[in-house]
């Protein structure tokens, strides 16, 4: 079993797929989930996408997007999570990595960088609402549907309580 198998959890996976080869750039995110204490347990802040034209009518993370030139990963959550829902000084926790792939184009590999948040600054609200059609608390362990498939896996990991340093999806 390879590493990313055990990361993943998903040996069979991993002991069927043929190997790939060729080189490839991958387009690196960050996602902030702000967590909260309500009357249903733990709840999470998430988006209703929509007019994005990636994986629309589903709900995600409250803020998340690329990873821009000369910024790591720690500094694009803090400025998504200020630009998308106007909150900053978060208190962000490293959750998991996670590298995935669609096995399309170039756009498509990516490395993703997953971040909680308990404590912040400012109210959330809907700053970008061109792209996002509603803002909402849920709980953890009773997510909506439907969630974008690759952050359902990562929310799990948060509602179980631990996650790996590095995941894998898609391969």
């Amino acid at each position: 079993m390879s590493a990313s198998d055990a990361a993943s959890g998903d040996a069979a996976a991993g002991a069927a797929a043929s190997p790939v080869h060729g080189r490839f750039v991958v387009v690196p995110a960050s996602y902030v989930y702000l967590l909260r204490e309500g009357d249903r347990g733990v709840e999470v802040l998430l988006q209703l996408r929509q007019h994005t034209g990636f994986m629309d009518g589903h709900w995600a993370a409250a803020a998340a997007g690329h990873v821009e030139r000369g910024e790591t990963a720690v500094d694009a959550a803090r400025r998504e999570a200020a630009e998308e829902i106007g909150v900053t000084d978060l208190a962000l926790e490293f959750v998991t990595s996670m590298q995935r792939t669609q096995h399309a184009a170039a756009i498509d590999e990516r490395i993703d960088f997953f971040f909680t948040a308990r404590a912040w600054t400012g109210v959330p609200v809907v700053r970008e609402p061109h792209k996002v059609a509603d803002l909402a608390w849920w709980p953890l362990r009773s997510l909506p549907d439907p969630v974008v498939p690759h952050e359902r896996t990562v929310l799990g990991l948060v509602a179980a309580g631990s996650a790996p340093p590095y995941t894998t999806f898609g391969f």
